[in-house]
């Protein structure tokens, strides 16, 4: 087998992803990240046993996310190259979505919007309002800070204990609006609010954020079209937000499958794409 390795080293996870030749994965591996460097190899050393392959198998590894800055020379004595995260990330967003071109959104610890199209990739914003912003509000309102916690507990909240609607605020809102839409994030704090109910209002003021930066977004390059990749795509919430998103504003947004993946994927088919015989 001749593979090539994607790997993305986030600010919180580590994400690898084995590539054929022609582009198909062969599985994927994510592990938490307590220092960018040890979970790196790792996941590297897991993910080689997992799927039973020697390192002579590896034609090269690719590296791309803010730990890569922490890597230097080859890993393990094998061809490595590195990938800026948003090259990868819109290679990858765009061929897990099928499309030609999209404003591309990466929700991780922070948020990147990109403009991806044949043309290229360009990077146009971001936003500190990400993941990081998610534990940090619920450590500090919950006690708890991982996201598979957080994203349980959530599921059994209630916003009406958190935000105010427009509901709550006018008996006849614009024609524009639903009447379901959030006023304000935390503008209806309940003194008997549940950390359940914390834990959501917390998910949907940062997806709600990341919403309306991404409608600005595609005004800014005349689109309707985002494609959202990163962890936060697998919290239930997000695809009712967006949802709401698409019916108010007309924007298709595309959670594509292994979203959480898409920028070790991209890492991995940029590198064929730029040297393919290498």
């Amino acid at each position: 087998m001749n593979v090539v390795l994607g790997i993305d080293i986030g600010g919180s996870s580590t994400k690898i992803v084995g590539l054929r030749t022609d582009g198909s994965v062969i599985s994927m591996l994510r592990v938490r990240a307590e220092d960018q460097v040890t979970s790196l190899y790792g996941a590297l050393g897991n993910y080689l046993t997992s799927n039973r392959l020697s390192l002579n198998e590896v034609r090269r590894v690719v590296l791309t996310g803010v730990g890569a800055s922490y890597v230097e020379g080859d890993i393990y004595g094998l061809p490595t190259c590195k990938v800026d995260e948003f090259s990868a990330t819109g290679t990858g967003a765009l061929a897990l979505s099928g499309q030609s071109s999209a404003v591309v959104v990466s929700m991780g610890t922070g948020t990147a919007f990109l403009w991806a199209s044949p043309d290229g990739i360009r990077h146009l914003c971001g936003s500190g309002i990400g993941g990081g912003t998610l534990g940090g509000l619920c450590r500090k309102l919950v006690g708890m800070e991982r996201f598979g916690q957080i994203k349980k507990l959530a599921e059994s909240g209630d916003l009406d204990q958190v935000d105010l609607t427009m509901k709550d605020i006018t008996v006849h809102a614009a024609p524009t609006l639903d009447p379901d839409m959030t006023a304000a994030n935390f503008g209806n704090l309940a003194e008997d609010a549940t950390p359940a109910d914390l834990a959501a209002g917390v998910i949907n003021l940062v997806l709600q954020a990341i919403g309306t930066m991404t409608v600005l977004a595609c005004q800014c390059c005349d689109s309707r079209t985002v494609v959202l990749t990163g962890s936060m795509t697998t919290l239930p919430q997000a695809a009712a937000n967006f949802q709401l998103f698409e019916k108010l504003y007309g924007i298709r947004y595309i959670i594509p499958e292994n979203a959480t993946f898409a920028t070790a994927i991209g890492a991995g088919l940029y590198s064929l794409k730029k040297r393919p015989e290498a």
